[in-house]
């Protein structure tokens, strides 16, 4: 299945100063990580891009975007979602767009059996938790640890675990 190329990056949620700028409270990653983007999109088509320049404020991003530079225009931008384009970010080694791993098939590092699929990412102060699903519709938590996470095939939709001792409650 083809990845969206255009995914949400945040979503403008007031304004700051009278020149302009906007706050946004990012979907991605981080404020950090949002600040590194150049380019953001106000549909998950690519149709309309802007540049931008943003900086860390607290737990958001105050933005200024190219041709927003009154606040009575900033403040009508107030609800809009911004997206970025995949192309432009480049991730670090182990780290995924959970877009990329919801729906991706749960499957023993050993014996290739099927536990079930990825549903959702959780962020925890230590690790990411991965929400997957039975065939049941029981719903297990996964840490994304080393221990546990042994391989993901994001081209080919599959999350290859270790199971640890407890993480199924079949296991004695």
């Amino acid at each position: 299945m083809p990845k969206p190329i255009f995914l949400e990056a945040g979503k403008i949620v007031g304004t700051h100063g009278v020149r302009g700028e906007v706050r946004v409270r990012p979907e991605c990653d981080s404020p950090a990580m949002f600040c590194t983007l150049r380019t953001v999109y106000f549909d998950d088509a690519g149709k309309r891009a802007v540049r931008m320049k943003a900086r860390v404020h607290k737990n958001i991003a105050l933005a200024k975007l190219d041709g927003v530079d009154t606040v009575e225009a900033a403040a009508a931008l107030r609800g809009t979602l911004l997206y970025l384009n995949r192309r432009d970010v480049k991730l670090e080694h182990g780290r995924y767009f959970i877009c990329d791993l919801i729906g991706a098939q749960v499957i023993d590092h050993e014996t290739g059996s099927v536990y079930g699929e990825c549903t959702d990412v959780t962020h925890t102060g230590s690790n990411d938790v991965y929400h997957m699903k039975t065939p049941s519709g029981k719903e297990i938590l996964i840490p994304a640890i080393p221990d546990v996470i042994r391989e993901i095939d994001v081209e080919h939709e599959i999350i290859r675990i270790f199971p640890m001792l407890g993480l199924f409650d079949d296991e004695n």
